[in-house]
């Protein structure tokens, strides 16, 4: 059975609450991680515990073992002559962004104004409920197989991380 610090094997699928899929490892290499590392999603990561290999299970995640709720905190606009000195925008357009923590993140451009460009830096998962279906493929010591949750599969790939 897993337990904390284990690293794990799975593959799933997440859905929204209407069974549109979002994200799947169905088509890759399954996600491996370390149980308690927070690589996950706290209701991912709970989930796993105590599964056996080979085992299945269905959870729905509330926001808050997700990635938490939208806030309003996350939207920002910045001059839209400044913008375009760098790329010229669209609504939809998804670009990176450097915190003052010098981190980078995914923001979605909303609102194009004619001074300002909006950006929504929340998770595009924030707010939203989740259902998973889990099936734990093997439990080890140690990483196996390398794969596990790292910002470039997560960037826009892996949706549990």
């Amino acid at each position: 059975m897993v337990k904390e610090n284990d690293y794990v094997v799975v593959h799933y699928t997440g859905t929204f609450e209407g069974g549109e899929v979002f994200d799947t490892s169905a088509d890759r290499d399954p996600l491996e991680f370390q149980v308690g590392a927070g690589s996950v999603i706290p209701g991912f990561e709970q989930a796993v515990m105590g599964m056996k290999p080979e085992e299945e299970k269905r959870i729905i995640l509330q926001p808050g073992d997700a990635y938490g709720e939208r806030d309003e905190a996350m939207m920002h606009a910045f001059p839209l002559a400044e913008v375009r000195q760098q790329f010229e925008p669209e609504v939809g357009m998804t670009i990176g962004v450097a915190t003052d923590e010098g981190q980078h993140m995914p923001a979605l451009i909303t609102e194009i104004t004619d001074t300002e460009v909006k950006l929504d830096l929340n998770h595009p998962l924030a707010g939203k409920t989740l259902v998973f279906d889990i099936k734990l493929i093997e439990i080890n010591d140690a990483p196996k197989y390398g794969s596990g949750c790292d910002s470039d599969s997560c960037g826009g790939g892996c949706s549990c991380c």
